[in-house]
């Protein structure tokens, strides 16, 4: 196992942002970017990490997690407001900036995978290639509005086996697949230990950001910002009970990209959490295609 390193940046409005470092820089392998969902950390990526990064195979990696700002590691604003894709994409540009990255691939979870899309405008020559993770151009109601019940709502819970038991009557019909080992490993990096209890690893004014959405009206597509991807090579993964990247779009998504592959996680909801040995292989092999070894 590579062990991560914390490390730690000045955003330009002078937060502390964190993100994890596995492995090393290496001239001949293009670093990989993990950027995590909406209320989720760089922790989510230790896994998947530590398998591309694994210093005692050839094809190993320089691999970087972030914590966007309000979330794990990283300071809380001030101003719930700039929990912000425009800011929160500039804060992970600046961070490639300071550390001389100019081309990489990118794996985005949900909002991470929307940081790739946005990227299509911000900084198109960063992106080598994609992996988005149970996200895509069109973001169906029934998972926003289930996501937005939850985020900023979690109570202050007293034990993990109290959080479990939340986690799986929100989740359970999506994530059928998951062992208790696996629902375990999601409660713990999902909550902190503090005096008070166990809770969320991000600021609770995040759902503060959901509210003004009209799920009564269709959320704007992002099509124009997909299609621009297109001399980029992307691997779409959807969990196979997702409620928020649908079968309809992820076939869409293929006819209008000349390079989109697909992947389906069995048993999962949104969003996968890529920590199954399959998901893992399948991730690598697509890497490797992009920067052979």
């Amino acid at each position: 196992m590579v062990k991560s390193t914390s490390r730690f940046f000045k955003s330009k409005d002078g937060l502390k942002l964190h993100l994890r470092e596995y492995g090393a820089p290496q001239a001949k392998r293009l670093p990989i970017l993990c950027l995590p969902g909406l209320a989720r950390t760089a922790a989510d990526f230790d896994t998947l990490a530590n398998f591309l990064a694994d210093d005692l195979s050839p094809t190993s990696r320089h691999v970087l997690a972030f914590d966007y700002r309000g979330r794990g590691l990283s300071d809380r604003d001030p101003n719930w407001k700039n929990y912000d894709l425009m800011i929160e994409n500039a804060d992970v540009l600046g961070i490639c900036d300071q550390l001389g990255i100019d081309q990489a691939i990118l794996i985005g979870t949900s909002r991470g995978g929307l940081h790739a899309l946005l990227m299509s405008m911000t900084r198109p020559k960063l992106l080598r290639g994609i992996v988005l993770n149970d996200i895509g151009p069109v973001i169906e109601h029934t998972g926003m509005a289930r996501i937005r019940g939850y985020v900023g709502q979690l109570p202050q819970f007293t034990s993990y086996a109290q959080a479990i038991a939340a986690f799986k009557s929100i989740m359970g019909p999506y994530f059928t697949a998951l062992s208790e080992a696996d629902w375990q490993t999601y409660a713990q990096l999902t909550l902190e230990q503090t005096d008070k209890g166990l809770v969320s690893r991000y600021d609770p004014m995040l759902a503060k950001t959901l509210e003004g959405l009209n799920l009564d009206q269709p959320l704007p597509t992002l099509w124009p910002q997909f299609e621009a991807l297109a001399p980029i090579p992307i691997l779409a993964i959807r969990g196979e009970n997702s409620d928020l990247l649908s079968a309809q779009t992820l076939a869409e998504m293929v006819k209008r990209h000349p390079q989109c592959q697909t992947y389906e996680v069995s048993g999962q909801g949104h969003a996968p959490l890529l920590q199954d040995y399959a998901s893992l292989e399948r991730i690598k092999q697509f890497v490797q295609t992009i920067d052979p070894v």
